[in-house]
């Protein structure tokens, strides 16, 4: 039976999500020990990755079980008890042909900061920019909407047929301290969230301009290759 479980993780004690030959400390490689320790050899396979640093509220992933495990609540309960810094949050029976990665249509990225410095209670979960200017902020952000070549919006290394992605909105909001920055598209490349982040914050700050964030949108030319710290950046949702 192949079933769906949305987890969440905090990306703070991890080097990312995908294995790695050079660490054993990855999210994948914590779930697929515990599901080992109940008898579930099926690997698993997640709606996308996420860099080092950055967490999860909504990430989706998908394994086979044996016949022997029909119960999902039960399987829920004892992942829970085996791992500490992931959490099933929903673990559902979907059709053989299910695919975390290749049957999402949309994905949600949250990215919340401070103006002020984090506490120490913050620091592995919210960033800090110093002020900015919110009007510029959303006209930074508003560039992105829509379907664009990101090709100068990804780490290098990145593995895929096309650098093309659609944009549907962005958004940014504040409640008291924090603010909040969403992307929603059809997927991203590797770093692009950060990458886009960084780029927004740069405009809202004054270190580059408008017309020089939508000539980099563009492909016109790089103004920068700065990444937004990881801490602040969540997997928010996975639409299928």
């Amino acid at each position: 039976m192949r079933v769906k479980a949305v987890i969440a993780y905090d990306g703070s004690v991890y080097q990312g999500f995908q294995k790695q030959t050079t660490t054993d400390t990855t999210v994948t490689n914590d779930i697929e020990k515990a599901l080992r320790s109940l008898q579930i050899d099926s690997s698993i396979i997640g709606s996308g990755r996420t860099d080092a640093g950055v967490h999860a509220t909504g990430q989706v992933i998908h394994f086979d079980l044996p016949e022997f495990w029909s119960d999902l609540d039960k399987l829920k309960l004892n992942l829970n008890r085996k791992l500490t810094q992931i959490q099933f949050k929903h673990i559902s029976s979907v059709s053989n042909d299910f695919h975390a990665r290749f049957s999402a249509k949309k994905r949600l990225y949250r990215y919340v900061f401070k103006i002020q410095n984090p506490s120490v209670f913050e620091q592995k979960y919210i960033s800090y920019y110093p002020e900015f200017d919110a009007t510029l902020l959303t006209q930074a952000l508003e560039l992105f909407v829509g379907e664009h070549d990101f090709d100068h919006f990804h780490k290098t290394g990145t593995v895929t047929h096309t650098t093309v992605r659609e944009i549907y909105k962005t958004n940014y909001i504040q409640r008291n301290n924090y603010h909040y920055i969403y992307f929603q598209a059809n997927g991203f490349l590797r770093s692009q969230v950060r990458m886009m982040v960084e780029a927004a914050m740069q405009c809202a700050r004054g270190d580059m301009t408008v017309k020089q964030l939508k000539e980099q949108i563009e492909c016109q030319e790089k103004h920068t290759t700065r990444l937004a710290p990881p801490e602040g950046l969540y997997l928010a949702k996975i639409n299928y």
